[in-house]
């Protein structure tokens, strides 16, 4: 008998890692979001990780409190090269049959950086969505001045 794999699935990291994305974004605690879903924040912590898979009725709950749908969890799996390096090492040959991603170009996993969470945290807090629109515009315009020189 083949020896149990016991490191998360790189569903389960992928889907932790946007549990734990969304959450900082809207400034919840882990604790705040254990209340609402009627768990204890150890099993947000556990799934924030991908030690623990969320059922689908938990994720459903969560997706709510999140205010996203569930298909959120899932966006952009195998994007990066940090999921290629795990799913490498861990998927059986039939998941890797399944898998299409494309590494990023800079091998940055951009929307889990820290500045990326901090900053997005800040842009949803202001409420006009037309500022924000405007922010928005401004930082887009910038960037492309900037890309071309």
């Amino acid at each position: 008998m083949p020896a149990k794999n016991t490191s998360p699935h790189p569903v389960d990291l992928h889907v932790g890692t946007q549990l734990k994305s969304r959450r900082t974004i809207l400034g919840m605690s882990q604790h705040k979001l254990a209340e609402i879903v009627d768990i204890t924040f150890q099993q947000i912590q556990k799934y924030e990780r991908g030690a623990n898979r969320i059922s689908a009725s938990r994720l459903f709950q969560i997706s709510r409190a999140l205010d996203v749908p569930i298909s959120y969890f899932f966006d952009n799996f195998g994007d990066n090269s940090f999921n290629k390096k795990i799913l490498a090492c861990s998927m059986s040959d039939n998941d890797q049959e399944l898998y299409q991603g494309e590494d990023n170009p800079d091998g940055d996993d951009l929307i889990n950086n820290r500045e990326t969470l901090k900053l997005l945290k800040q842009y949803y807090s202001i409420k006009d969505p037309k500022i924000r629109n405007d922010i928005y515009t401004m930082v887009r315009n910038m960037a492309s001045t900037l890309k071309d020189s």
